[in-house]
This record gives C-alpha cells, sequence and structure tokens, in this order.
C-alpha cells in the first residue's frame, strides 16, 4: 500500500513540474503582441466569414418579395408619377402641374373625393366601435356565443358576387324592403334604394355587414390576451367596470383598435368593387366614389388625369395613415407617462 502511495505522489509531483514548466510558454504565448494580433485577426475573420453567411442568408431569403415589390409597386408608381407630369402618354412633353390642376377642377373629382371621404370617416369609426361593442359583449359569456359568432363571421365566407345579389333582391324596386314595407317610417313610397339619397347608408350597411366579423374577432383575441389578475386586482382596488376598461383594457387594446382602423379605412376605400357590381360605372350621385373616377378614365384612355388622381390619392392616403401613427404614438407616450 504505501509502494503505491509512494508512486501517485511521484507521478503528482511530475505532474505540478510539468504544469509549471508549461505555464512560462502559455504566458509568453498569450502576452506575445504577434501571436495575439494574429488571434484578432483570425477572430475578425471568423466574424467577417459568420457576417457574410448571415448576409447571404437574409438576402436569399429578401430579394424574392423584394424584386416583387419593386416591379409590381414602385416602378409602376414611377411610371405614374412620370406620366402626371407629362402631356399624354404618347406626347411627352412636359407640362408642369397642369394635369393636377385640371384634376383638382374637375367637379367629378370633387364629387367622388367628398363621397369616399363622407364614407370613410363614417363607415371606419362604426366599423371599429360596433366591432368592439360587439367582442365585450361575446367576451361577457352571453349565452350561444358560438352561434352569435358564426352569425357574425359568415358573411366572410360569402362571394362577393352572391353578396351583390342579396343586396339587389332586396333593395330594387320592387325588392323585399319595398315590399315587405320594412322602411315605411323613413319612405312611405316604393323607391330604388341604390337610386336614391339612401343610397350610401344601403352600402354602409354592406360594408358594415361584410367587415363586422373580421374586426370582431380581431378584439376578442385582443380581450382574451388580457391578463385576468390585472382585472382582479383593479376590482379590488375599488375600480369600477368604466375605470377597468378605459384605463386598463384600452391600453392593451390600442395596438388592436390602430390595427383595425387601419384595416377598416383600407377596406373602405375598397368599397368600390360592390358599388360598381351594384351600379355600374355611373351610379347615383352620391355613390360615385374614386374608383369609379380612375376606371372612367382608364377606359376614356386619359392617363395624364388618372396618374394625377392616383398620386393625390396616394398622397392623402399618406396623410391619413401618418395621422393615424402619430395618434397612436401619442396616446402610448400619455399612457407610459
Amino acid at each position: 500500500m504505501s509502494s503505491e502511495k509512494d508512486n501517485i505522489d511521484i507521478k503528482d509531483k511530475d505532474n505540478k513540474k510539468e504544469v509549471k514548466e508549461r505555464a512560462p510558454i502559455t504566458t509568453a504565448l498569450t502576452t506575445d503582441p504577434a501571436r495575439l494580433a494574429a488571434m484578432k485577426a483570425a477572430k475578425k475573420r471568423l466574424h467577417r466569414r459568420r457576417g457574410l453567411k448571415d448576409w447571404a442568408l437574409f438576402t436569399g431569403y429578401l430579394t424574392p418579395s423584394l424584386v416583387g415589390v419593386m416591379l409590381f409597386f414602385f416602378l409602376p408608381l414611377i411610371m405614374i408619377l412620370k406620366t402626371s407630369f407629362q402631356k399624354s402618354t404618347t406626347n411627352y412633353e412636359f407640362v408642369g402641374l397642369a394635369n393636377y390642376d385640371k384634376v383638382i377642377n374637375n367637379d367629378a373629382f370633387r364629387d367622388a373625393s367628398w363621397n369616399t371621404l363622407t364614407f370613410s370617416g363614417i363607415a371606419v369609426p362604426l366599423a371599429v366601435v360596433l366591432a368592439l361593442l360587439l367582442a365585450i359583449l361575446l367576451n361577457s359569456g352571453i349565452p350561444a356565443q358560438s352561434g352569435f359568432r358564426s352569425v357574425l363571421l359568415n358573411p366572410m365566407m360569402v362571394p362577393v358576387a352572391s353578396v351583390v345579389l342579396i343586396w339587389q333582391v332586396f333593395f330594387s324596386y320592387n325588392g323585399a324592403a319595398n315590399g315587405a314595407g320594412l322602411f315605411k317610417l323613413f319612405e312611405p313610397d316604393k323607391i330604388d334604394w341604390l337610386k336614391s339619397d339612401y343610397a350610401q347608408l344601403v352600402i354602409l350597411a354592406l360594408f358594415l355587414w361584410k367587415n363586422l366579423g373580421y374586426n370582431m374577432v380581431l378584439f376578442l383575441a385582443a380581450l382574451n390576451n388580457i391578463d385576468d389578475e390585472i382585472l382582479e386586482s383593479a376590482q379590488m382596488d375599488g375600480a369600477g367596470a368604466l375605470r377597468r376598461f378605459f384605463s386598463i383594457k384600452m391600453y392593451f387594446l390600442a395596438p388592436t383598435i390602430f390595427f383595425v382602423t387601419i384595416m377598416s379605412l383600407i377596406n373602405s376605400f375598397k368599397i368600390f368593387r360592390e358599388v360598381y357590381l351594384l351600379t355600374g360605372d355611373h351610379p347615383y350621385t352620391n355613390l360615385y366614389m374614386l374608383q369609379h373616377f380612375m376606371n372612367n378614365a382608364f377606359k376614356n384612355l386619359e392617363y395624364n388625369k388618372l396618374s394625377a388622381g392616383a398620386i393625390i390619392m396616394c398622397v392623402v392616403m399618406i396623410v391619413i395613415v401618418g395621422v393615424l401613427f402619430y395618434a397612436e404614438s401619442k396616446f402610448d407616450a400619455d399612457v407610459e407617462g
């Protein structure tokens, strides 16, 4: 046993001696300036190689989308901008702001702009507020939630042609609305609703029927993501239902409200599809939208006027969305402050 211990002690002494002999060599290597410079250069090459690999991977994923956006969005926008400053598509003479002046002073463009802004100004707030109220109602635990939710979501699955057919059958001169006398309180005589002063209200009902379900689902998802413990703590501190809603729920719902507002605004500008299928190229006065103006200018080959109107519409949309972004940032700053 003693011999084995002696052997172990001898080995430990040899190992310690070997480590002591190697230590000065290692220290010399790590403190040698040339060695340090070589190590730093190797690390830089490694980081550069990894950076190039990440850049190649990023570029590979991004390039198809970037090419598509440049080809189908930015390039046409540049071409439209160029056309808006020339006399016509065949005459490249620079005319300055003459096309913009013609469009702005055009009565049809003014009527279309007013009708579009009026419709969006009414439809968007209603689509946001009503969808939020429906989401709160469904989130409160009322009976038959699934059936009620299905009824509101069904319009999303109905094709546009079917929706247009339903509205034509319902609101035509000999349609169900006049036959059943559903609106005799507003209009005692039979009328063609889509060719009357009520035409925009009919389209407003169509817009809300189509979009409330989608907006409601977004609000329901946002409400379900609010932590119940926060609401229970506020309730224990004496906060009422309204105080909890405006002080807590609205804070968490703000991003969803902003997103729903943007989507509803975009959809309100896209209502032209339904209006065109219901009423054609030249609808009743208060249904003549900006897209009707664009479509008619395109049919008449007035591309310079069409381009100027499109640029004006684009600028207005950018301003509106910018105002919404600014309002959201101010709201977030006030809440956090």
